[in-house]
């Protein structure tokens, strides 16, 4: 049974949908645009059978919360796609926010917005806070609870006053996508180097 590979995103208003749709097309994935949603629409469920239409991947999913503190409904398709057995979740983009009600996760790296990785959050327009690895957002609720190789935490994506805009090529969300893109690669090639039977 083929996994499709997909790639996790902790946001869904318009901005997001325009930018993984432009950077989809210039990296060879695909988005599902129906995710789109300020809180999120369709349910986990729904949203597997879209990502099994899919011709190809990776495939870049949208989930948005608006801001509901637990888990509101981006959160639970979050849940149902990420521990789907047809889903391979290649890592996550983790979108800060500064709503009153933050939920924190745990991140492994963060991407301010002049591009510079960091150990560090970062806060909604990219700048690096104080907390090592961790950092706020409306739809980071239940990441720490699932089993994602990487997690990159970014700021609000199309967006960062103007250092992620669509028409700069959203550099800050490309730079998070490529990231886990090449990490997955690595972690493929040692597991198939470790499958490898031992030469007596």
């Amino acid at each position: 049974m083929k996994k499709r590979k997909v790639i996790l995103v902790t946001d869904g208003d318009e901005h997001v949908r325009r930018a993984l749709e432009w950077l989809a097309k210039q990296l060879g994935a695909r988005c599902i645009s129906q995710s789109q949603g300020n809180p999120s629409r369709l349910t986990g469920k729904q949203l597997v059978e879209l990502i099994l239409q899919t011709p190809y991947d990776p495939v870049f999913v949208m989930f948005d919360d608006s801001g509901i503190i637990g888990e509101g409904a981006g959160e639970q398709a979050l849940r149902y796609v990420a521990t789907h057995e047809q889903i391979d979740v290649l890592g996550a983009i983790a979108v800060a926010s500064d709503t009153n009600n933050q939920e924190w996760t745990k991140v492994n790296i963060c991407v301010d917005y002049d591009g510079n990785f960091t150990s560090y959050g970062v806060d909604k327009e990219g700048i690096a806070e104080w907390e090592f690895g961790r950092m706020n957002g409306d739809t980071v609720y239940c990441l720490d609870e699932l089993n994602i190789p990487i997690v990159v935490g970014i700021g609000d994506i199309g967006k960062m006053r103007r250092h992620d805009d669509i028409h700069n090529g959203c550099p800050i969300t490309r730079k998070a996508i490529e990231y886990i893109l090449e990490r997955s690669k690595r972690d493929e090639n040692r597991k198939l180097h470790t499958d490898f039977p031992e030469v007596e």
